[in-house]
Parts: structure tokens; C-alpha cells; sequence
């Protein structure tokens, strides 16, 4: 069948079933074939597994055996994210064999992929953050793009939260903003004197451009409210053209916020009220990037925690 990717030889009873699965993918569930093949990829993988072990069919693998084919995996150094895609392929293998009566129960039901380590968010340091910040506009648009460097990074709105700011949201004689964040929950955030002052150089350009009746604060060139994508490739276009040594994006302005304010006042629940978030757990990954800043200038500037670069071994000081 055209579009179903052809499979690799695989021992047994192992093969037949495999290949009429990711043909019914493709044929009645119509997976594009990228999909199909990715399916695949994993499911021969287990099918390799099997075989290695003497399985000669998929009626003979229990839930036993698929948990120590999770430990494999893991062994092997795949990431949580990624075995727990390979246990959704099973599951749906397995339920494919029960529609067809080629297997009597699914045993990879109740297997959850272990967790992986949570993935730190990249921030970006205060001195590249005040160079992007200072730089000057070279034509309106761009007043509008630093303007929403400028309320990002002052305040730590998410990039909805952004878009989502109207003219009567931002108070600018008390410098505070009110945004309304995850669950419609209504927050008053501080604006910064530097985000003030973007705010005042947008807002006549702003009134030039918006269409009668336009209540939101960022505005395109048709006068309508500006779109995520076009805040994600503005703030993208604003770093490529100043040099950032990263790509500049809406949650790097957001980490770069928490992480800055928890690393100078020290106050967790402070940083989570100005974030909006529900569970201070979700804050804390914040004290981990800051550890990590701590740890970079221990080891950079302690004479005892000084390694040898080429051999990992601690530098012999008396040499």
C-alpha cells in the first residue's frame, strides 16, 4: 500500500501483526506517513526485544516483561518523554490485537514511563538583557516591539498575557498593569519606569495605526490586535537584529524576570505572586537556576574547587 512505510524482517509471528497495524494506521486511521513511521520505529524496536528474548508472538508478552523492557530502555538512556511514547505505541498495538482477536488482554495498561529530570528553563544574563533593551528603534514598528521587550521583562507576563493587554488595562500614572492569567485569574502587576516610558513613546503611533473601536494595547500595521505568532517573530527579529547570542522569545523574557528577581530579593512567594502561579512548586525550579549561577562562580573562583579542564582532576596548586 502506498504511503505505509515497509518493515524490516522481524522473527515469528512478530512481524505480521506489526505490519497490519501500521497498515490500518495508515489506510483507516490516515497517520500521515511520518507518523506511521515513527510508530513503527519504536514498535520494531520492542519487536527486536522480543525476539532477542525467544517471544514468538505479541499473545505471549505480559506486563512483567513489558516492565522489564521499560527498565531496558531506560538503561539505555532514553528519557522519560520518550519511553512513555513507546508505551502509547504498545498500547494502541495491543489494542489493534484485541479488535482482531490476535491478543487477550493489553498489558501495557497500567506501565508508566518513569519521570524525567524537569528541564531547567534558559534565561538570559542581566548585561545582555540591558543591551537588547537599549537599543534604539529604527522605525515605529519597532517602538511597539521594544515596548513589549520592555512590559515582558518588567513585569513577567506570559506571552497570552501580552497579547491579550488593552488601553485600560495599563495604568501608567501608578505604574501597574492587570493582566488576566491561566484559570481567568486576575492579577495587579508593578511596571518598571523603563517599561513606562516605552509604553508613552508607543502609544501615539499606537493611535495612528489601530482601527476605530480597537481596545488592545499592541496593535499591527492593519490596526487589528497583534497576533502570538507575530509577537513570537517580532521579539525573534528585534534579537537577531541586535546580536543576541540566543534566540529572544516571549518565556525567555518571562524565566530571565523570576530568575532575576528571586536571585536579588530572595522572596519565593513574592516572585510566585508576581508569576501567577498556583503551585509555588512550579517557582522553585527558579531556586535551582540560581543555585546553578551560584555553583559557576564556586567553581570559577574557588582555589580548591578548580579543575583541570582536560582531565577533570583537581588543578595541583603546588606545581
Amino acid at each position: 500500500m502506498s504511503g505505509v512505510p515497509e518493515s524490516p524482517a522481524v522473527s515469528g509471528e512478530l512481524s505480521g501483526p506489526l505490519t497490519d497495524f501500521i497498515r490500518y494506521l495508515a489506510s483507516e486511521k490516515r497517520h500521515s506517513p511520518r507518523t506511521c513511521e515513527s510508530y513503527q520505529r519504536d514498535l520494531l524496536r520492542l519487536a527486536g526485544w522480543l525476539a532477542r528474548a525467544e517471544f514468538s508472538s505479541w499473545q505471549q508478552v505480559t506486563n512483567h516483561d513489558l516492565r522489564r523492557y521499560v527498565a531496558t530502555l531506560s538503561g539505555e538512556g532514553l528519557s522519560g518523554r520518550s519511553i512513555a511514547r513507546h508505551l502509547s505505541a504498545i498500547r494502541r498495538l495491543y489494542q489493534f490485537l484485541l479488535r482482531e482477536k490476535r491478543a487477550s488482554d493489553n498489558p501495557a495498561l497500567d506501565i508508566r514511563a518513569p519521570k524525567s529530570a524537569r528541564r531547567l528553563p534558559r534565561v538570559a544574563d542581566v548585561d545582555q538583557l540591558n543591551y537588547l533593551l537599549d537599543g534604539q528603534p529604527d522605525d515605529p514598528l519597532e517602538v511597539r516591539d521594544l515596548c513589549m521587550l520592555e512590559l515582558m521583562y518588567s513585569s513577567g507576563l506570559r506571552l497570552a498575557e501580552l497579547a491579550n493587554l488593552n488601553l485600560d488595562t495599563v495604568d501608567l500614572r501608578s505604574g501597574e498593569v492587570r493582566v488576566l492569567g491561566k484559570g481567568n485569574k486576575e492579577r495587579l502587576l508593578p511596571v518598571g519606569r523603563k517599561a513606562v516610558a516605552a509604553v508613552q513613546a508607543w502609544l501615539p503611533i499606537r493611535a495612528a495605526l489601530a482601527n476605530d473601536g480597537e481596545s488592545a494595547l499592541f496593535v499591527s500595521q492593519r490596526g487589528d490586535r497583534l497576533s502570538h505568532r507575530s509577537i513570537q517573530a517580532r521579539l525573534s527579529r528585534w534579537g537577531v537584529s541586535r546580536g543576541a547570542d540566543q534566540k529572544l522569545h516571549p518565556h525567555l523574557l518571562r524565566h530571565s524576570f523570576a530568575s532575576h528577581m528571586l536571585e536579588s530579593s530572595g522572596d519565593l512567594r513574592a516572585v510566585q505572586e508576581l508569576l501567577g502561579h498556583a503551585d509555588i512548586a512550579t517557582t522553585q525550579v527558579y531556586t535551582h537556576l540560581d543555585f546553578q549561577h551560584l555553583a559557576r562562580v564556586y567553581d570559577q573562583s574557588h582555589p580548591r574547587a578548580r579543575r583541570d579542564k582536560y582531565h577533570g582532576k583537581p588543578i595541583d596548586e603546588s606545581s
